[in-house]
């Protein structure tokens, strides 16, 4: 007896599926836990606003809408109000003109108050566009430097003032007499 065996479908089209369909409002509210006033202010002001609408008016969501909209909820749920996520959405389509939709194309992460933007390698922060990662092996390079430097100045320092090696038993030169203030106080008007 032959047993049929249906295939599952692959990975790719099941992700295709979902990409190019379009969702109802409702449905969003369902996924997303937003309320329906939630997506209409932020449609209306243009934080989010949806993909499509049908002849009547209504929304229709796409995949790459859901992702902004999941976005835009964790970083309200992390403390970020709405207005710096307004503000940050503006500064890197600035910043990033190549970016259509920052919210859905970009990683972006909430620390307190801030949203920090992961993008080609960098971690910079959305408004203000200041880098908050460093290159560890670039900063080894410049300890080394400054070690390399620092050596050759500890080797300066151990010679005399005529230039050869002082001897272990040579104490260091010492500074010269420092100069004194003179303070200039017409002790007349004093009582």
């Amino acid at each position: 007896m032959v047993e049929h065996v249906e295939a599952s479908p692959d990975l790719a089209s099941v992700r295709k599926a979902v990409a190019r369909h379009l969702y109802k409002t409702r449905e969003v509210v369902e996924l997303l836990d937003l309320s329906r006033r939630q997506l209409q202010y932020w449609a209306k002001t243009g934080l989010i606003e949806p993909s499509a609408r049908t002849p009547g008016g209504h929304h229709r969501y796409s995949f790459d809408d859901l992702v902004a909209l999941k976005a835009t909820k964790r970083l309200i749920d992390a403390g970020v109000s709405v207005q710096k996520i307004r503000s940050s959405v503006r500064a890197l389509q600035a910043l990033l003109p190549q970016i259509g939709r920052p919210l859905s194309e970009l990683v972006l992460v909430a620390t307190a108050d801030v949203v920090l933007v992961f993008h080609e390698d960098a971690v910079f922060e959305a408004v203000s566009g200041q880098e908050w990662v460093f290159e560890v092996a670039a900063f080894e390079s410049e300890v080394s430097a400054y070690r390399e430097e620092a050596t050759s100045r500890d080797a300066v320092e151990r010679n005399t003032a005529d230039g050869r090696p002082r001897s272990e038993d040579e104490p260091p030169a010492k500074p010269g007499p420092r100069p004194t203030r003179r303070l200039d106080v017409d002790w007349s008007q004093t009582g």
